[in-house]
Formats: C-alpha cells, structure tokens, sequence
C-alpha cells in the first residue's frame, strides 16, 4: 500500500494526527537533520500500521515534508481499516 504522509518533526512524541484526504498527518519527536526524521516516520509508522520496520519503505519526498510511503507486509484490506480508524 503507499500513502502519502504529511511529517511535522520536533513534536513532544509520535502521533498520527488527522488524515486530510488521502494524506495522513504525523507528527515525529526527532528533528529534521540528517534523515533523523525520516527514520523516526518509518520506525512509527511500522508501529502504528503492526509492521517491521523492514516493510516501510520511504520512496518520494526524502528532503520534504510531503512523503510517500510504502507498506508492505500485511493486506491492503488490513492496511484500509487501520487508517479508517483514524478521524
């Protein structure tokens, strides 16, 4: 499955935000120096979609705060409920 993630680093913990369309918001405790960031998404993301982090796969946006995201592991179907849970 990819989705599109919106990052916002430097927050006080990890936390999926809201989700605007097709774009999830997520807010990371790294900073965003030297893919610190990039890394914390993809270390939570694996958590909040019940993933290893083996199967996030960061493929556009490595310099920005709009990212795509690709999760495998697990069925896509499983991967739609997950983000219908969140509001």
């Amino acid at each position: 499955m990819i989705i599109k993630v919106r990052v916002i680093p430097n927050s006080k913990r990890n936390e999926v935000v809201s989700r605007i369309g097709s774009i999830l918001r997520v807010k990371v405790s790294a900073p965003a120096v030297e893919g610190k960031a990039n890394e914390e998404l993809c270390s939570f993301i694996g958590e909040f979609f019940d993933v290893n982090r083996s199967n996030v796969f960061l493929r556009k946006g490595e310099r920005g705060r709009e990212k795509t995201i690709e999760i495998t592991g697990r069925t896509e179907q499983s991967l739609e409920e997950i983000l219908d849970t969140i509001p």
